[in-house]
């Protein structure tokens, strides 16, 4: 009996020292708390990655304020801008099927003029696109694509800087909206669909672009910070604006903002970590391909030291100190989310909020940095 017992302890002490340690986890789990109530955060919902596996997933504070409902783990978020690496990763198997060039002419793609008027001859190419180097800028709008088409808004030359496209780069919402057409055109499924078909399904997630296709009830609140609230704190009512009745007329290959490709993706922090992996594994997720190895690389590959940015993909020299990360932010509606991965070391992080005082360092709101590192120090270098 004693020698049963002395077997049961030592299983169990190697099953813990599997997992992050019991004193980094509780540690963790107290910075971060008094992270939140630093910088009065809603709800946090976290995950480490490491090795290809989770291990570590957690929610903190409030789902919804109204309702005091706790925040869960599977609860869904509008992730605002990660939703480009969707589109990008869409992009890159149409790529890799042979139905597009990264290299074409993204006006004959798109099926209307997209030439920079004070470059005329200089051809915008898809890869410029998605890498926000084609000089488009969002000051008419993102939310449909006649503010660009020349044969629907008299003002569509404000949509051009007036740098040469691939010279220079700025950050743009249009893009990926545009993005999300030519992989209708090229797919012949809704963008919707083919996401969940050819990216979500595969990797056995959870989540999608159009909101009536959801479970409702797992939608994440989000609220909107104003200093001159008496609460801080206001509830994002359009966040998650089913668009049902524009939908009803929809127009393959020209609709597609209604799903917004550039921000619009619903799904929970656990799920996002399996698409990180994926992307960390260039392509891979477990024994599943998603796309290329060459188009995965293409991706996090930066144009520039500049702005660091491939195709979806930043790449952050300041984030986590020594260490080089890829991944994307996202912030829309008062919600804040990360998604960061170091290719080499194997280890990654998805941390959203939905809704925090936005206090910003280096670029990036403070809650996501750092929380990025307590989950650094204390989950994966106290594992």
């Amino acid at each position: 009996m004693l020698q049963f017992v002395r077997f049961s302890l030592f299983m169990l002490l190697c099953l813990a020292l599997s997992f992050p340690g019991f004193s980094q986890v509780a540690k963790a789990e107290s910075e971060i708390q008094e992270l939140m109530k630093q910088l009065e955060v809603v709800g946090l919902s976290v995950v480490v990655v490491k090795k290809g596996d989770v291990v570590y997933t957690k929610s903190f504070g409030l789902k919804n304020r109204e309702n005091n409902t706790a925040l869960a783990t599977t609860d869904l978020f509008r992730i605002a801008s990660i939703s480009k690496s969707f589109s990008a990763t869409s992009v890159m198997q149409l790529a890799a099927a042979g139905k597009l060039s990264l290299d074409e002419d993204f006006g004959k793609l798109v099926g209307f003029k997209v030439r920079n008027p004070k470059f005329p001859e200089t051809v915008i190419t898809l890869k410029m696109v998605l890498s926000h180097r084609s000089s488009i800028n969002d000051s008419q709008g993102y939310f449909n694509l006649d503010v660009i088409n020349p044969d629907k808004n008299p003002d569509w030359a404000k949509c051009y800087n007036t740098y040469e496209p691939g010279a220079g780069y700025q950050y743009c919402n249009l893009n990926y909206n545009l993005v999300g057409t030519v992989i209708e055109k090229l797919s012949g499924e809704r963008f919707d669909q083919y996401v969940k078909h050819h990216v979500l399904d595969p990797l056995g997630v959870y989540g999608g672009y159009c909101v009536d296709s959801l479970d409702k009830s797992r939608f994440t609140t989000l609220y909107e910070y104003n200093a001159k609230n008496a609460d801080h704190f206001s509830v994002a009512e359009l966040a998650y604006n089913p668009r049902s009745e524009e939908i009803k007329n929809y127009v393959m290959g020209y609709s597609t903002p209604i799903f917004s490709p550039t921000g619009g993706m619903k799904i929970s922090a656990p799920d996002l970590a399996k698409v990180m992996t994926m992307h960390m594994n260039l392509g891979k997720y477990k024994k599943t391909r998603i796309m290329a190895k060459k188009y995965a690389k293409a991706m996090q590959t930066k144009l520039s030291d500049e702005e660091g940015y491939g195709m979806a993909m930043m790449t952050l020299d300041n984030l986590i100190a020594g260490k080089t990360m890829k991944g994307h932010t996202g912030s829309a509606y008062g919600l804040y989310s990360a998604m960061f991965f170091q290719p080499k070391d194997q280890f990654g992080f998805v941390v959203i909020t939905n809704g925090c005082n936005p206090i910003y360092t280096r670029g990036m709101n403070d809650v996501l940095r750092q929380t990025m590192n307590i989950l650094y120090r204390d989950i994966v270098l106290g594992n």
